[in-house]
């Protein structure tokens, strides 16, 4: 349902704050598409909140991670917060949000059903953090993360928890086990340009042993090590590990 039908104060009980600049959130909520739709009435798309928003989320996480696990190494640390500001995290709380439904897209958005695309609104999630944050302060973008991130921060178990930055994974998973480091190669630029789906292959040595597909080519990249991943095993057995030789 359009932004227009529907009353923003909606939104505003559901994140739990009240705008004293609504036209902050508004923007926040605006695509790039709607804005150059309507062009010349000079309305202001989210790019620039969604950068703010993603080194705002940044910080908040970094802080309260530290707070909760202040002795542990900085790469368990870095990890939890790969994890917890994952485009796959943030696309769920901007679901429970129903964030989709305030977006401002274009015609040609609303028909290939934009308001439920992963980068859509894990954009605008990002960017609703830099409203806050523009409006009330670090205060008010803390108090809304903490709120939304509680159940799954409380959940975390630094030693057990699953990432979901799969890249790092694999390099890592591959140099324990001697086996070159992975290469990846964009095959195919899709779409238009607000709305480009990149592939990429996965290169182990000599052999593609996986493709990935997404709205960004980092996203491609995931999806690719991810499957990757899934088939270690067999990678390892196809590609023995070269032997050291001693001088």
């Amino acid at each position: 349902m359009p932004t227009e039908a529907r009353d923003l104060s909606e939104l505003e009980g559901k994140i739990g704050y009240t705008f004293r600049r609504r036209e902050l959130l508004d923007r926040a909520l605006t695509h790039r598409s709607y804005a150059h739709e309507v062009g010349a009435l000079g309305q202001a798309d989210n790019e620039a909140l969604e950068f703010l928003g993603d080194a705002v989320l940044g910080f908040i996480v970094s802080a309260w991670l530290f707070e909760l696990f202040p002795t542990l190494p900085e790469g368990k640390l870095a990890k939890m917060k790969a994890f917890l500001v994952s485009a796959d995290n943030l696309e769920v709380h901007a679901q429970k949000l129903q964030l989709g439904d305030y977006l401002r897209l274009n015609r040609g958005e609303e028909k290939t059903g934009g308001r439920t695309k992963r980068t859509l609104l894990v954009d605008a999630y990002e960017a609703v953090i830099a409203a806050l944050y523009l409006d009330g302060g670090i205060e008010a973008a803390e108090a809304f993360v903490r709120r939304q991130f509680q159940d799954i921060v409380r959940r975390l178990d630094p030693e057990g928890l699953q990432w979901s930055d799969y890249k790092t994974t694999l390099q890592e998973q591959l140099q324990a086990r001697g086996l070159p480091l992975p290469i990846y190669e964009v095959t195919a630029i899709e779409g238009p340009a607000h709305a480009r789906r990149f592939r990429v292959s996965l290169r182990i040595g000599e052999e593609v042993v996986a493709t990935g597909e997404g709205p960004t080519i980092k996203a491609a990249q995931q999806q690719a090590a991810r499957t990757a991943l899934a088939h270690l095993d067999q990678l390892t057995s196809t590609n023995p590990p070269k032997r050291r030789e001693h001088l």
